[in-house]
């Protein structure tokens, strides 16, 4: 999606399709959904991103009509959908597995809401040829579902949830079942038809790499609250809290104090023995704020000499993961603390630069880290 284009949360007249307006939702004692507002734009594809109970799934049945908000409202098109029973809701649901009809061919899976609907039978026919181009099944049509393949399985039930023109497609870990590769060629196939259709798709996972992948705008949960909403660019570089930096990749998080200023930079006290950290903050620190200073692994250089740089800690190798295209490295300061740094391997090398105990420098910019309060 391209994003420079597409922004209507950053368009003051843009109307969402979807507002959340102070829905909290309680069962019982427990409270599931906390005071939530948020809004959803048309042609969206919204991620609900979060660990198992932080809530993602109970919106999305709230979405879909299952569940009913204990308190606030929920607007589809300015119209509360609260009183709408889910078959009269816009709104079509796709869960993660699949729910297709076993005895039914995928043409007639696909065809199957239609009929209900009493849509002609020429339409019909329209319709689900429509959907099996837009989803490349054409030549699978008479099979029934257990002759065909997972990936085509999830298009099938793609297709019909998209057959009844729904303005808005929920997903529930839709990409749950397949495997690794086949979920990733699955995620730019579901971001192409989400162009093509111009349906709002919003999807619940627990996946960070399938949410940064293929959502215009991320949603990180956690305990029924909405901790940070923005791109996914954004919420990688510019987390609003070391929760979010830590849910999403890896990141090396450092708790110091500020200690005072350096021009733009703020200094930071944190290893005992150790230099200070000069960053450059977004905010303003108080002298002896607590202060927590996140850095991914690959804006860590990693060398055998001293560098020139702001910021340089001398450690010794603990650990290598070599994952082909990078290799990361944790490396241990005099003080106990773990950095890890990490490379691109790029050229083919029959030995590593740097090996298990070798003594190294990590540095890294002013600018390569963010100041966190929280």
């Amino acid at each position: 999606m391209a994003l420079d284009a597409f922004a209507p949360w950053d368009d003051p007249a843009a109307e969402p399709i979807i507002r959340f307006q102070n829905v909290t939702k309680r069962f019982g004692e427990f409270v599931a959904i906390a005071d939530l507002t948020i809004d959803i734009y048309e042609r969206e594809f919204f991620a609900l991103l979060g660990p198992s109970g932080c809530g993602k799934t109970t919106l999305m049945r709230m979405l879909a009509g299952f569940e009913t908000p204990s308190e606030g409202n929920i607007l589809l098109q300015g119209q509360n959908i609260a009183p709408v029973p889910p078959n009269k809701r816009a709104v079509n649901m796709m869960f993660q597995s699949y729910a297709l009809f076993p005895h039914l061919s995928i043409w007639d899976n696909i065809a199957f809401g239609l009929r209900r609907d009493r849509m002609a039978k020429a339409d019909i026919n329209d319709r689900v040829e429509e959907m099996l181009r837009l989803t490349r099944l054409e030549k699978f049509a008479r099979r029934k579902p257990h002759q065909i393949s997972g990936g085509q399985r999830q298009r099938v039930a793609l297709a019909r949830s998209l057959a009844k023109h729904p303005k808005l497609l929920l997903l529930d870990e839709p990409l749950g079942a397949l495997d690794k590769k086949l979920r990733q060629e699955t995620q730019f196939e579901l971001m192409d038809i989400q162009e093509k259709t111009g349906t709002t798709f919003v999807i619940v996972t627990h996946d960070q790499e399938e949410a940064m992948t293929v959502a215009s705008r991320v949603a990180v949960m956690d305990h029924g609250e909405i901790i940070q909403v923005a791109t996914p660019d954004a919420i990688y570089e510019n987390p609003n809290s070391t929760y979010v930096a830590d849910f999403i990749g890896e990141v090396n998080l450092i708790e110091g104090r500020a200690t005072g200023r350096d021009g733009d930079r703020l200094r930071i006290a944190w290893g005992e023995g150790q230099p200070e950290i000069l960053g450059t903050p977004t905010r303003d620190f108080a002298q002896g704020q607590t202060v927590h200073f996140a850095i991914r692994p690959e804006k860590v250089a990693i060398t055998a000499e001293q560098p020139e740089q702001a910021n340089a800690v001398r450690g010794r190798i603990l650990d290598i993961a070599y994952l082909g295209n990078i290799s990361t490295y944790h490396v241990e300061l005099a003080g106990g603390q773990i950095l890890k740094a990490q490379t691109a391997n790029n050229r083919r090398l029959s030995r590593r630069s740097f090996t298990w105990n070798d003594e190294v420098w990590l540095s890294w910019t002013d600018t390569a880290g963010v100041l966190l309060e929280r």
